[in-house]
């Protein structure tokens, strides 16, 4: 049985400021807890007995609780609750943007602010080999539970890392790449291997003062190129494009 103020901590959690204050964050559902217990320990579970019995000897020394299926209800920030909700201990995780981009591929947030682009960006990541989102400081928190659900439990292999994004890439030497109206067809360039991809805002797109750190400017044309379309793409589903060229044989 769930005590009412467990409840009540847990609901208080969708809140930034009381994530902060707590260090914890909100994962639900088998598929997500499932993965994030390969790399993280929770502190404390509220699943069914059924879930419990497949899953305790994961658990190491969280404290938990057998919930009926109108407790999960009562507990659960989905409109579907599935089987277990759990909290998580937020990692902390330290990258230089400016270096991480010298040996490798990573993504850069300009003021994404769904926080479900965000998650599903981080997941997006995961499947093409990216291992650090770098998000400027007025992007949407990752551990923002719609964003964590978002993920499907890719934050188990993805890091996300808030920044001074321009500062980050001031110092940056290595490639940094960004979508434009006025940039160049990306299916006719050769791209490298590492460096920063930004991705911008959902209505603005990439600030004006991360747009002039860009040093190579792409565009994703439509298809075909002289159609009248849409007047831009959803930030993920261009992230996915982006990313789906970028891991192609054309990459030198």
């Amino acid at each position: 049985m769930i005590s009412k103020a467990r409840i009540k901590q847990i609901h208080g959690l969708e809140r930034k400021k009381n994530r902060l204050e707590e260090g914890l964050f909100v994962a639900e559902g088998p598929k997500l807890v499932g993965e994030l217990l390969a790399t993280l320990q929770p502190c404390y579970v509220a699943a069914t007995e059924e879930w419990l019995a497949t899953n305790r000897k994961r658990l190491g020394n969280a404290e938990t609780d057998v919930v009926t299926d109108e407790e999960l209800q009562r507990t659960s920030l989905l409109q579907h609750p599935q089987s277990v909700v759990a909290l998580f201990p937020i990692p902390h995780s330290e990258a230089s943007l400016a270096e991480t981009a010298q040996r490798e591929l990573c993504l850069a947030l300009d003021g994404v602010q769904d926080p479900g682009n965000l998650g599903t960006i981080v997941r997006l990541a995961d499947w093409f080999g990216i291992r650090h989102v770098f998000c400027s400081t007025d992007s949407a928190d990752i551990f923002n539970p719609k964003a964590t659900q978002a993920t499907m439990g890719a934050l188990a292999r993805v890091s996300v890392h808030h920044i001074d994004l321009l500062q980050a890439l001031r110092q940056t030497t290595a490639p940094v790449y960004g979508t434009f109206l006025d940039g160049k067809d990306i299916y006719s360039q050769r791209l490298t291997e590492n460096g920063v991809i930004v991705m911008g805002n959902e209505g603005r797109g990439i600030s004006a003062e991360a747009a002039a750190l860009v040093s190579h400017r792409l565009y994703i044309p439509p298809y075909p190129a002289d159609r009248t379309t849409v007047e831009s793409l959803n930030v993920a589903i261009a992230t996915a494009i982006v990313c789906a060229v970028f891991r192609s044989p054309r990459t030198a």
